[in-house]
């Protein structure tokens, strides 16, 4: 067998997963590869000393990597923008194909990043940058290949996954944060899974390959999970539905949607089930309907099987001299649509209201009054005398679907009623029909 070489860029948990995995399964990935994959370089900024790294060359430079003329394949698990696409623009100037887990530099340079590649004849996987260890982007791409998908919706962060799910006990979202942090499954800094940004990198990637259009996380709405509380929690429960944190891309006649926010969906649904840190991906096509792909989104090992399923990908190019590649969004160059990303007031969505309001007559009357003027349905409503407090009590409606800009007008008069108190809570709902 031919032997194919590669160097690893960071070994932290994703990066010591990797060497650790295709260490221990190299014969059975060489059987499947057709080729024998040989670590011949890492480089990270420290070393492992729990790691036995063997006779593999170690190095704290991370281009040490890239300038090996004997590397096939560089495997960039840094992390970040900035230096992880200084490496990995000279790894392909160098004429090196790359593997990568960092959705983030993906979704935001990955329109520049694949046409230098495709400009140098290499290739650029990025499998385990979107749901860790579940295959879904080889499945929009091959798999579903003679499809047109519709939409995509997944719960894609496993850190909100988590703290939502502990949050049905009644607990408060700070409690659960901190329980997330100590259990690591949280970085100090949270914000980036809190507030969807890490999510809405991966719908950025997911969307690009579902419906072959340029990668356009700039334009993504976001929406964290910081202001939903254990009360939302369990009154959606009670209208049978569960709050989920979802990243939700839907192509439209007039552009695609493209939003990450927190997200009611029916109990009976496969991903309200979907708890803990798993992730979950719905996909709609034309021709299959409806699949659903699980898993761990995240781990050294689990996400590690998808960074090695990509280096057997380049590694069979390499060892066979082909040219044959599936494009790196699935479309070839060419063949990608510049579709506008549409206005969150052009999306449409049910909707979950929360309105305090002063516990008198015809409260009720003047707020189905207002919905009704904007062209809003009910669906259902829920007004519990035993919740009254200070002369006020929440009311719970949850409204048939609408364009967002009439639920917009209609939350501003409810909020300048006389008869309420505060802002209205809204969460949107989906039920994937």
């Amino acid at each position: 067998m031919k032997d194919v070489s590669v160097g690893i860029c960071g070994l932290g948990t994703v990066g010591g997963g990797t060497f650790n995995v295709l260490t221990r399964n190299a014969a059975l990935i060489a059987g499947r590869a057709g080729c024998n994959i040989r670590i011949t370089r890492v480089a990270s900024r420290r070393n492992r000393d729990d790691m036995d790294l063997g006779d593999v060359a170690f190095s704290t430079e991370i281009f040490d990597v890239v300038n090996d003329p004997a590397i096939d394949v560089v495997v960039e698990l840094i992390g970040g923008y900035d230096t992880a696409r200084e490496l990995v623009l000279a790894a392909i100037g160098n004429g090196k194909h790359v593997v990568t887990a960092n959705k983030a530099l993906i979704a935001v340079h990955g329109n520049e990043i694949f046409a230098a590649a495709e400009k140098a004849g290499v290739v650029v996987a990025y499998e385990a940058g979107v749901a860790g260890g579940i295959p879904v982007m080889k499945s929009i791409r091959e798999g579903l290949a003679g499809n047109r998908i519709d939409w995509i919706a997944g719960i894609i962060n496993g850190t909100g996954n988590y703290i939502l799910t502990e949050m049905r006990a009644g607990r408060a979202f700070a409690d659960v944060l901190k329980e997330a942090q100590d259990l690591g499954y949280a970085e100090a800094d949270p914000t980036f899974d809190v507030e969807g940004i890490d999510a809405a990198h991966k719908l950025t990637i997911l969307a690009s390959a579902g419906f072959g259009v340029p990668l356009q996380f700039e334009k993504a709405f976001t929406e964290g999970i910081s202001s939903i509380t254990p009360y939302d929690i369990a009154h959606a429960e009670q209208l049978g539905y569960r709050i989920k944190h979802l990243g939700i891309a839907r192509r439209r006649d007039d552009g695609i949607e493209l939003r990450v926010h927190p997200t009611l969906v029916p109990r009976s649904h496969l991903i309200a089930q979907v708890d803990g840190v798993l992730n979950a991906v719905l996909v709609e096509g034309d021709a299959v309907g409806q699949t659903m792909y699980y898993g761990p989104g995240a781990g050294d090992e689990a996400t590690a099987s998808a960074v090695i399923a990509d280096i057997v990908d380049v590694a069979r190019i390499v060892a066979s001299e082909s040219s044959l590649r599936v494009p790196h969004l699935g479309f070839a160059p060419d063949a990608l649509e510049q579709l506008d990303v549409l206005s969150m007031e052009d999306i449409q969505s049910a909707y979950y209201l929360r309105i305090t309001a002063l516990d008198r007559p015809g409260v009720l009357a003047n707020i189905a009054s207002i919905l009704s003027e904007h062209g809003i349905n009910i669906e259902s409503i829920m007004q519990k005398e035993s919740e009254v407090k200070g002369g006020r009590i929440p009311v719970i409606i949850l409204t048939h679907t609408v364009q967002e800009r009439q639920i917009n007008r209609a939350i501003e008069e409810l909020e300048a009623l006389a008869d309420t108190d505060g802002p209205v809570v809204r969460i949107r709902a989906e039920n994937f029909n």
